[in-house]
């Protein structure tokens, strides 16, 4: 899959340099042209409708997340280059896909372009269609422990896992379950099914996803109508689970 790209960076150098490893190593990735500072990068950017933008953190007159907050429902993936690790939280929480820190490494710029490349072709593949979950059913049983003693729930009636601090929200068709363990215990309890962390406060039974839609950082919508959000960094393992 062709990679449209747009380098959004202020030092000259450090745009040659990423550009030449881009075309050196990186094959696939078309560039679409390169920006300066934030105000070239949206222009660029709703010119070309890239598939991946490379975001330097520090520019003149803003940074890296004053263009991301003006783009709310973008559907390209971000790869940040910086020299400054102290924005790593930041990026993730504007869903990059990934965080390169400067001077680049090769090894890691194509481990970050090829984990792009995944998630779009998976994107492309899966657009607009009602999904198929792979050949996986979530039958079994769960139990669920309460003050009293603990109650048993099927597996499959289950459709999705909500993290609320040290509880977790457990929705089903008509209600809700609240019980006293984190997220991460049921996402241990739950994985020889077919349940998908999608987001830090998201477990999800993939066998209800009906759609997948783009967006900032994607999202699914289930049978039963509901939309949650899908992180960046949890989009790829979600997407595996379709045909």
């Amino acid at each position: 899959m062709e990679l449209r790209t747009i380098i959004v960076e202020d030092e000259a150098n450090s745009r040659e340099i990423l550009r030449n490893y881009l075309a050196k190593y990186c094959s696939g990735v078309k560039l679409m042209g390169e920006a300066a500072n934030i105000e070239e990068g949206l222009v660029l950017i709703k010119k070309h409708e890239p598939d991946l933008v490379f975001l330097d953190v520090e520019m003149p007159f803003g940074n890296a997340f004053d263009l991301l907050e003006q783009i709310p429902d973008r559907t390209f993936e971000t790869i940040f280059v910086t020299a400054y690790n102290q924005y790593a939280m930041d990026a993730l929480n504007q869903h990059a896909a990934y965080y390169l820190m400067k001077p680049i490494n090769i090894d890691e710029l194509i481990k970050a372009v090829d984990y792009v490349r995944t998630i779009k072709e998976k994107e492309g593949a899966l657009e607009g269609q009602v999904l198929q979950a792979k050949s996986m059913k979530a039958e079994g049983k769960i139990t669920l422990p309460q003050q009293d003693g603990f109650q048993v729930l099927e597996v499959g009636d289950i459709y999705f896992c909500k993290a609320d601090d040290n509880y977790t929200e457990i929705y089903l068709e008509h209600k809700k379950i609240v019980v006293s363990k984190t997220l991460k215990y049921f996402e241990d309890a739950l994985q020889a099914y077919p349940f998908a962390r999608i987001h830090k406060s998201y477990l999800v039974n993939v066998t209800e996803v009906v759609k997948y839609k783009k967006g900032k950082g994607g999202s699914v919508v289930l049978s039963n109508g509901k939309e949650l959000s899908v992180s960046a960094s949890k989009k790829a393992e979600l997407l595996s689970y379709f045909q």
